[in-house]
């Protein structure tokens, strides 16, 4: 009842604001995942001479990101209709996220271990924990969807998690090893960060759904790191690439021989 009583207070120019702060935020958080791959591939370290898995899942990935603005851009402008039907292609996009990273994850590991820049383990564990974080939250968020502010908020936490491989690609990763993933990690945390922060300032306090959400996600991620580090971790990664391209490059985060920035 207080969750439903706390919704309710947004409303009229309140509301107004409320999906003018989601709908910047989203427009923030799509454009450093678009700007990480855009200035990768001008930059000569993308290439589209990829498995199949890498089209997919690009494919899927941009295909959320239009789906995700779509939803606040819609809700923003009052077209309720159109948000609603937008929605429920949610439900199939967030299996299709998760699935199609998982298996892209997976294929890359084998081809290359993962960035040079990454442990091969913590890729390998960590990212795959975060990528179904992701997918755990946002269908919570879509369970919550009559409850506007879990729903806003949860959503926005989970859009959070996948900027790390944007972010990544923005930063000089070589020049962070051993720590670019918990850097890049640290980063992601920052935006539900920014969200309560807004809670506090607009409402006087923090919704529960980004304690929640935050809360859930550096527990996963604090989890698969210590997962990933273990001698149960790095043996079941050195298993899943032996015999693979991907178990020739060290286990640790190196520099490649000859490697500049």
């Amino acid at each position: 009842m207080a969750t439903i009583a706390d919704d309710a207070r947004v409303t009229g120019r309140g509301e107004l604001q409320d999906t003018r702060f989601f709908l910047i935020m989203a427009v923030v958080m799509s454009l450093l995942i678009v700007a990480g791959f855009v200035v990768n591939l001008a930059a000569g370290r993308s290439s589209f001479d990829v498995p199949a898995a890498y089209h997919v899942h690009g494919v899927v990935f941009m295909g959320w990101i239009a789906l995700y603005l779509g939803q606040h851009a819609t809700i923003h402008a009052g077209v309720r209709e159109w948000h609603i039907r937008l929605g429920k292609l949610a439900y199939l996009w967030v299996p299709l996220m998760a699935l199609t990273g998982t298996w892209v994850m997976l294929v890359v590991a084998q081809r290359t271990g993962g960035p040079f820049f990454f442990h091969k383990s913590e890729f390998l564990f960590s990212n795959l924990a975060v990528l179904w974080c992701f997918a755990g939250l946002a269908w919570w968020a879509l369970k919550r969807r009559r409850y506007t502010g879990w729903h806003r908020r949860l959503m926005l936490c989970a859009m959070a998690v996948l900027l790390g491989p944007g972010i990544g690609r923005l930063l000089p990763m070589p020049l962070m090893i051993p720590n670019a993933w918990l850097i890049t990690q640290i980063i992601t945390f920052l935006f539900p960060v920014i969200g309560m922060i807004a809670d506090k300032r607009a409402r006087g306090a923090v919704h529960p759904a980004y304690w929640w959400g935050l809360g859930i996600y550096v527990a996963v991620f604090t989890v698969s790191m210590v997962l990933a580090y273990s001698p149960f971790g790095i043996a079941l990664t050195e298993s899943y690439l032996a015999g693979t391209p991907g178990a020739q490059r060290p286990m640790e985060a190196f520099l490649p021989p000859g490697f500049t920035m």
